[in-house]
């Protein structure tokens, strides 16, 4: 076996390599000092002053050999075939057992279960100073929540630039770019991390690009003034405009505030297909584009490095030839990034995890928010709790720009765009969850279905807790006014703002909630059975809480429960060829 790929074929199980430094607390790699060494750094060595470490016995692994405890001598070396004595006062130990060989895979590998470029970072943490150095950030200019939370659900924005730095990306991007917001990605992880949408957005999208306070290379702040009705990538490089400004950009276009992102560039797709040892993809036809230089014919091939860069740039060649088309393309690319991430050739190999790590960290400019590989592990692991087969790649629904003659931008389709929105500001996934259908169905079943009693019936004091100013008179009026609800009454503001509209309701009253919830839009889970309350008439009535969610009076407030019919959408588990 080819321990970490240093030269040593010693039948040496690479996991036995990995050792807990109890000073540190971290597992470090130990390596014998005839192997040959990669350039990844090597773990600390031991400071001139410290004693050389003894000898290694034939049973010992190797790198863990047994520390000398001052004052005690060292044990006799033993002959072979004669048992191994314990040390003065302690008992013999038990071999080990070959279950914490898995242990210590999972120790390497569970940031590696992230999306993508995150794969690379957080899967090995191991050379945290030097990884550490790997690493690029920006400040985020408070344009972000602030970063990602472990109980809460999780939003990243991941860009790519068209700038051609690095090595070998001369003929790439266009001459002389500032680096503009090339590919844009918006991942959203659910709350209990069961399912995920990675949602594109095109670059040639017009959009309204927000004034945006960006911090300077010497530290001073500068507000770089917004411009309207421009294309989406010039969020990102123009005017100066720094990652930030395409966070604020995304915000107001989705209503979903970022909680970090990501920038990488054309060395990012090159140096992560190299480290896994290349990716499976799959075309319809035979492919020749002489802009991106991708030659490729009909079938499936191993791409990696310069071939994977053209595979993902590449759109003369496939569908209309146009942008939306290579995002197609490279949602493709990135559902076989993260099959190869995910699969055991990948996560069993030391040398390709380090690779990763070295790769995921030096491509990487981050917010400031995760500046250092123990946030970007700790972000990889929570993402690594993600099934493949619940990441929907979809792209924001729009249709060619009406105002062109020649058709070069294009706007939102205002028909199902925002319902995508939605879906997303509101947790709900793209995939078929059963567990979380099941749930949601049965909390439909439980509370939404029965008799409803007539609107004049409903009796319901109304609470402001979250909305807007005057929202509570707003749905007042509205209620009695335009739906017959006349026994309802504005009861001011709530004790404590809430996240969500909620109505609570007696037993006896399932039929008015029925009714009101109806009315509004509101979801079984936003039904809560509870108490009644006593109105102004001295009459028991239900309690509705206006929450942060309220968008104004007669605005459904039920989430969609699926996305809309013929909004473009794919899971990362299938394979699909490019057309």
């Amino acid at each position: 076996m080819d321990a970490q790929g240093r030269g040593r074929a010693d039948d040496i199980d690479p996991a036995d390599q990995w050792v807990l430094n109890p000073n540190t607390g971290e597992y470090e790699l130990r390596l014998g000092s005839s192997a040959p060494q990669s350039g990844v750094p090597s773990p600390r060595k031991p400071r001139p002053s410290e004693a050389a470490p003894p000898a290694r016995s034939r049973s010992e692994a190797p790198g863990r050999s047994r520390p000398e405890t001052p004052g005690r001598a060292a044990p006799p070396r033993r002959r072979r075939g004669a048992p191994e004595e314990p040390l003065p006062g302690r008992r013999g130990r038990r071999p080990a057992k070959k279950a914490a060989k898995g242990r210590k895979v999972l120790l390497w590998t569970g940031g590696a279960m992230a999306f993508v470029l995150v794969a690379g970072a957080g899967a090995a943490y191991f050379y945290i100073e030097h990884l550490n150095d790997n690493i690029a950030s920006v400040s985020d200019d408070g344009a972000s929540t602030g970063g990602f939370s472990k109980d809460k659900a999780i939003n990243i924005l991941l860009i790519g630039t068209d700038k051609r730095t690095g090595k070998g990306n001369g003929s790439y991007g266009d001459a002389g770019s500032v680096g503009h917001a090339d590919t844009t990605i918006l991942l959203h992880v659910s709350k209990d991390r069961s399912n995920a949408t990675a949602l594109s957005i095109p670059r040639d999208l017009i959009v309204d690009v927000p004034d945006c306070p960006t911090t300077q290379e010497d530290g001073t702040q500068k507000i770089i003034p917004g411009t309207q009705q421009v294309r989406f990538n010039t969020s990102l490089g123009q005017d100066g405009r720094t990652p930030s400004c395409t966070m604020r950009t995304v915000t107001e276009l989705t209503g979903v505030k970022p909680d970090n992102f990501m920038v990488a560039d054309f060395n990012a797709v090159k140096t992560l297909t190299s480290a896994v040892g290349g990716v499976e993809v799959c075309v319809g036809k035979d492919l020749d584009d002489p802009d991106s230089h991708l030659k490729l014919s009909k079938g499936t091939h191993t791409i990696e490095g310069e071939q994977a860069l053209a595979f993902v740039r590449t759109r003369h060649a496939v569908g209309f030839g146009g942008d939306l088309s290579r995002i197609g393309l490279q949602q493709q690319f990135l559902s076989a990034l993260m099959r190869k991430l995910k699969s055991n050739d990948t996560l069993t190999s030391p040398s390709k995890m380090l690779d990763l790590a070295e790769a995921g960290t030096k491509a990487l400019t981050v917010d400031s928010q995760l500046d250092s590989i123990g946030k970007l592990k700790d972000l990889g692991l929570e993402l690594g709790k993600l099934n493949t087969k619940n990441l929907t790649f979809t792209t924001t629904p729009v249709i060619d720009n009406p105002s062109e003659k020649v058709k070069a931008t294009v706007v939102l389709n205002d028909s199902t765009a925002p319902q995508v929105f939605d879906m997303i500001k509101n947790d709900v996934s793209f995939t078929a969850v059963k567990e979380r259908k099941k749930k949601e169905a049965a909390a439909v079943a439980a509370r939404l279905k029965g008799t409803k009693a007539p609107a004049s019936e409903v009796r319901v004091r109304i609470l402001n807790g979250g909305a807007v100013a005057g929202s509570a008179q707003e749905t007042l009026s509205w209620l009695q006014n335009e739906e017959g609800v006349t026994k309802s009454e504005n009861a001011g503001n709530a004790p404590a703002p809430l996240a969500k509209t909620t109505l609570e309701y007696a037993p006896d009253q399932a039929g008015q909630a029925r009714r009101l919830a109806d009315l509004m839009g509101l979801s079984g889970s936003a039904m809560k059975p509870g108490e009644s309350v006593t109105n102004d008439q001295g009459l028991p009535a239900m309690t509705l809480t206006l929450g942060k969610d309220f968008e104004g009076a007669g605005v459904s407030l039920t989430a969609p429960a699926k996305a809309p019919e013929g909004v473009q959408k794919s899971t990362a588990d299938k394979v699909e060829c490019a057309k």
